[in-house]
């Protein structure tokens, strides 16, 4: 997990959004361990060291990873079946990120209009949502879904189609990673990074509207016709 920084002290903000749409791994929950022993025997497999292959993987799909490692095995049928056990052989390697369950079971309660989006696959996604007894979302944008992953904002403005939104209103995205806070900075959304597989330096780097340490300082307020109104504390206060 990535490093923090002592400075997560700014007052509550209150927002309004008209839809809200989450990053599955390290943001909904962290996988780390069960990813590291995953690509640990793909790599072992291919003969490429798994620490090269952690080195980029993270935030990216496996099919853009396997493109430049194995060719022949960057495909659909391949990548969906191997991910898929990964929930299964790993599962007690997973854990939710604090907050998540909160924030997911109050979403849902309040029909809040959300979606994941992710560059895993449907059966990775959906079999850990399903291991950690977390809540499925109606709208889900898998790595199957679009030609080109993260940073390419296709995904997130497919995330905003589903829940019958376009460029322009006001979408929050929760991403831990670099590369999907570049992809939803690029569809027009207002972005809530998280300092949990980054360090706060790379995540400043990429340009969110507020980091957090986790989905703690997230809450939803209240939902209408006027949006979901959230309240966003202890953010990083930037010098």
């Amino acid at each position: 997990m990535g490093s923090s920084s002592p400075a997560f002290s700014l007052p509550p903000q209150k927002v309004t959004f008209k839809g809200l749409l989450f990053d599955m791994d390290g943001t909904i929950i962290d996988s780390t361990s069960a990813v590291e022993k995953h690509w640990g025997s793909i790599g072992a497999e291919l003969g490429v060291d798994p620490k090269v292959i952690l080195q980029t993987s993270h935030g990216r799909r496996s099919i853009d990873v396997l493109k430049l490692l194995s060719p022949e095995k960057a495909n659909w049928e391949y990548i969906k079946h191997m991910e898929g056990l990964i929930p299964l052989r790993y599962g007690d390697d997973a854990v939710e990120i604090p907050g998540a369950r909160v924030v997911l079971d109050v979403v849902t309660e309040k029909k809040v209009p959300w979606a994941i989006v992710t560059s895993g696959t449907a059966p990775l996604v959906t079999g850990w949502l399903k291991m950690l007894r977390l809540p499925l979302p109606e709208n889900l944008v898998v790595a199957e879904d679009v030609e080109n992953g993260k940073p390419d904002p296709t995904c997130y403005l497919m995330g905003m189609g589903k829940l019958g939104l376009k460029a322009g209103d006001d979408v929050l995205v929760f991403e831990d990673s670099p590369a999907g806070i570049k992809a939803g900075r690029a569809a027009g959304c207002k972005i809530l990074g998280l300092v949990t597989s980054h360090t706060v330096e790379q995540i400043i780097d990429a340009g969110p509207d507020w980091i957090v340490q986790d989905l703690r300082s997230f809450k939803i307020i209240g939902y209408s016709d006027q949006g979901v109104e959230v309240e966003i504390s202890n953010a990083l206060a930037l010098a």
